[in-house]
């Protein structure tokens, strides 16, 4: 099991990008590792549909192997237009940031971008070290 900054627990900001609209939304998620799976929850703005603006929020259920990295966002109470979106990526090597593609079952990809803090990292990796 991953521990400290190999581990990818924690709040992520992010930004998925429409490939046919040219715009980006941005979203915090926050994630939750053991093992190799990845679980947590994501909200969002709602970008289209009535009301816009308004939170959305949606659960995530996904894996890690080494530095890929891929999950189904899948929204709650969000209306019809909402529904799964399913995220593959890659992971930096400092462990940072998750950049990908998304896609959408029915019709629709763009790419993500999803950036941890490096703070946080340092600050995990001074907490491991303080620790031995």
């Amino acid at each position: 099991m991953q521990t400290g900054a190999e581990n990818l627990t924690g709040v992520w900001q992010g930004l998925y990008t429409y490939s046919a609209r040219g715009r980006s939304v941005s979203f915090v998620a926050t994630l939750i590792e053991s093992g190799r799976v990845l679980s947590g929850s994501i909200h969002e703005p709602r970008d289209f549909g009535v009301p816009v603006g308004e939170t959305l929020y949606a659960t995530l259920l996904g894996s890690r192997s080494g530095s890929a990295v891929s999950f189904t966002k899948t929204y709650q109470n969000a209306g019809p237009f909402y529904g799964s979106v399913e995220y593959a990526g890659a992971l930096s090597g400092d462990r940072t940031e998750i950049e990908g593609v998304w896609t959408i079952p029915r019709g629709g990809s763009g790419k993500f971008l999803m950036v941890r803090s490096a703070g946080k990292t340092a600050a995990i990796k001074q907490k491991k070290s303080v620790r031995v």
